[in-house]
This record gives structure tokens, C-alpha cells and sequence, in this order.
């Protein structure tokens, strides 16, 4: 069996220039694929495997959970461990305004459901969102997303969206009483690694409680650990009204968290009853891996071994004199290049010599990466010489 030919004639495509790796293992920081080579996940499955692949925690969890029951009732019917544990647990580390959880299948389900959630609880129909942003690619998500160019061929999408300038404060003046929601990526993933200043934060918060519109902290890539602390909006010390979780949530099994307060998370319950709701949301295994997640970033993580593994990243690739700019926040990387051409060619460079690296859907002109927050400084030194190799034998091919 030709296996490329069937992955790309059976399987949907989302791009024509797929990486194409063939993957028999993965294990830590290193995937491996069917010929032995190993390549360095230096994107953790683009934010994903944030504590590596296959943390043995979260392994002994989910063969735990199987042992018992896989799916038993459509979310919201049944008691059951794992879902009253994982809830237990990921609200112990929050705010207390925020003590309610709603699982969901995906950061994506996480937004629309947050998105419904701001319209029910204001009873206002205007969304506010940011050039730049970038929250999903359904309907819903894609509305309040920001790059035009994905957005273009599916219109029209949801009426009565708003986009305001990211760090702009005059704009916020445009937030009003017929504003039902703002949501926010509390840092710019997409658009390249775009971190609002505490300053910026507290004065979007301010001018959401004056106005009575609920404040969404997208967090489905910056949060859980990625961004230097647990909730990236732990940095600024402002708490927002809802906030969505996904991607790393899972420890790499798929889970998105709608989380609020319990009087807003009600509104979802009754006129009309099932204001949300979803089948697999809340799987038994899937939030018994995502507490062993939780777990593991509570007892093995420290976030000041991550801040200092990420500014050794930093201090090797600074001085490449083709890399015009480095943003970072934790474990959270852009480096900006002269041209898309030469990006492109760094990555696949990279991927050659065994290190997988990315690009951003909305900022060609940077390569994005993302390790897992418990990479070594071995590894963390390996990675940045194969990078600088990369750079330097692609110096002469762009035309």
C-alpha cells in the first residue's frame, strides 16, 4: 500500500503541502516515524503536548478510566469521578468568580459556547473581538476571528461582529451598553505571539464593567502553563468574566472548558432548557486525563525553570542576524524573518535534520514554536543549533 497515496486521497486534506511524516511512536519530547527517525516536537502538536507525549500520568489515567466505562450518558445526566474530579480541580486553581465548569469537545466548541453564553446572559446580540485574533474555524469562532482571507469564502457568517484594534485604547470606547461580549486571546497566537500590556487588560476590563458586557479570555493556546503560569491572565491580575480552554487541557487527548460563574454557566440551563449541550463533552477518559494533566503541571512544572529554559532559547537565537525580532512569553515563540520565502525554508530545513517546527496561519514572515514546558536545557541547546544550522544552510537558496 502506497500510504501517502492513500492518506491524501482518503483522509481530507487542510493544506496541499501537508509534513507528511509517517508516525509509528511518540514519547516525550521526540516523535518518531516508521524508518526510526526522530524528530524533536519543538511545537508540542502546535501547543498541545505541553508536558510532552505520553506523560506516564496521564497514560496510568486514562488505562485507569477504561478499565471502568467509556462513554455511559450525553453530558449533564450522570455523576461520575472523573468529571466531578477534573471540575474539582481545575476551578481550585482559579479565581473564585470563576467556579464552573462546562466540558466540551475542543478549544472551538469552547468559544461558540461562550460566544451563546455572553448573548443569554446580557441579553445583547453585539460581539466584539480584535484584528488579529484568531478563535476557531467554525461559524461562530471564525465570526470573531480576525484574518479575512480564511473567512472570505464562507460568508456570511454571524451579524453584529465588531473588530477593535489589539492595544488600542481609544478604541475601546467602542465597547458599549449594546455590547453582549469581548473575547480576547490573552496573548495574540496567530497573529504571531501579540502580548496586550497589563496596562491595556486592566483598562478592556474596566471598560467592560462599566458597560455590562462579559469579558472572554480565549486561552485555548496561551493558557494552561504555555504563556510562564498556569492562566496567561495571571500575569496582568485581571480576571475575566468567562474564560476557554483547550488544546493542552487534555494532555493530549481532545477537550475544550467553557469556565464562568455558576449563575452565568445556569443560564445555560433552563428557557429553554439544553442552552448548550453536547454528547461527548465531559468523556469519562478524556477528563481523566485532563485532571492527571492538571496534576502533573501542579506537581512537576516550575514556571521558573520554564522562564529561564525560554530566555536560553532566546539568548542562542538572538543574534542571527536574519531574525529580525523575537516574541516570547513562557514557552510561547516568534521569530520574525526577512520574507515568508526564507521561513519556508528554515521549517522544511528543520524538519530535515529532525527538528518540526511551524508557521503562523496569519504572519508569514515568522516561525512559530512551542516545546513542552518540562524540555530539558540539553535539549532546549540542541534545538537552538539545529535551528542556527538550518538558517545558515538555506542562507543562499531564496532568489
Amino acid at each position: 500500500m502506497d500510504r501517502k497515496k492513500t492518506f491524501l486521497e482518503t483522509l481530507g486534506q487542510t493544506n496541499p503541502f501537508p509534513y507528511l511524516i509517517d508516525v509509528e511512536r511518540a514519547e516525550g519530547l521526540y516523535i518518531y516515524d516508521k524508518s526510526g527517525k526522530a524528530y524533536m516536537d519543538m511545537i508540542s502538536g502546535v501547543a498541545v503536548n505541553n508536558i510532552g507525549n505520553r506523560h506516564p500520568k496521564v497514560v496510568e489515567a486514562i488505562k485507569k478510566q477504561t478499565d471502568k466505562y467509556l462513554h455511559v450518558m450525553v453530558y449533564g445526566e450522570f455523576i461520575q469521578d472523573s468529571n466531578l474530579q477534573f471540575a474539582e480541580r481545575l476551578t481550585s486553581l482559579l479565581p473564585d468568580s470563576l467556579n464552573c465548569v462546562y466540558p466540551v469537545n475542543s478549544g472551538t466548541e469552547a468559544n461558540e459556547a461562550a460566544l451563546k453564553l455572553a448573548k443569554r446572559v446580557t441579553g445583547r446580540s453585539e460581539l466584539v473581538s480584535f484584528r488579529g485574533s484568531y478563535h476557531g474555524s467554525t461559524h461562530g469562532s471564525m465570526s470573531v476571528s480576525g484574518n479575512e482571507v480564511k473567512k472570505i469564502a464562507f460568508r456570511p457568517l454571524l451579524p453584529d461582529v465588531r473588530f477593535i484594534r489589539h492595544q488600542n485604547f481609544e478604541d475601546l470606547n467602542q465597547i458599549t451598553t449594546k455590547t453582549a461580549g469581548v473575547i480576547l486571546e490573552t496573548v495574540q497566537g496567530d497573529a504571531g505571539v501579540r502580548v496586550a500590556s497589563d496596562a491595556y487588560l486592566q483598562a478592556l476590563r474596566a471598560r467592560c464593567t462599566e458597560v455590562g458586557a462579559l469579558l472572554i479570555f480565549d486561552e485555548i493556546q496561551c493558557g494552561m502553563g504555555r504563556a510562564g503560569k498556569m492562566f496567561a491572565f495571571e500575569h496582568s491580575g485581571v480576571v475575566p468574566d468567562v474564560l476557554t480552554l483547550g488544546k493542552a487541557l487534555g494532555g493530549g487527548l481532545p477537550i475544550g472548558a467553557l469556565v464562568s460563574s455558576k449563575e452565568n454557566l445556569y443560564e445555560f440551563t433552563y428557557r429553554p432548557m439544553l442552552g448548550h449541550i453536547t454528547t461527548f463533552g465531559g468523556n469519562p477518559v478524556i477528563t481523566a486525563a485532563a485532571n492527571a494533566f492538571l496534576e502533573v503541571m501542579q506537581t512537576e512544572i516550575d514556571f521558573e525553570e520554564v522562564e529561564r529554559k525560554g530566555q536560553l532559547l532566546v539568548d542562542l537565537l538572538q543574534n542571527e542576524p536574519e531574525i529580525k525580532e523575537i516574541r516570547r512569553i513562557g514557552m510561547m515563540f516568534a521569530f520574525d524573518m526577512v520574507s515568508f520565502e526564507r521561513v519556508e525554508l528554515v521549517v522544511k530545513r528543520c524538519l530535515e535534520l529532525g527538528l518540526i517546527s511551524f508557521w503562523f496561519l496569519s504572519h508569514p514572515y515568522s516561525f512559530r514554536l512551542s516545546p513542552p514546558l518540562n524540555i530539558t536545557t540539553a535539549e532546549i541547546r540542541k534545538a537552538g543549533e539545529i535551528i542556527r544550522q538550518a538558517i545558515r544552510e538555506t542562507r543562499n537558496k531564496v532568489e
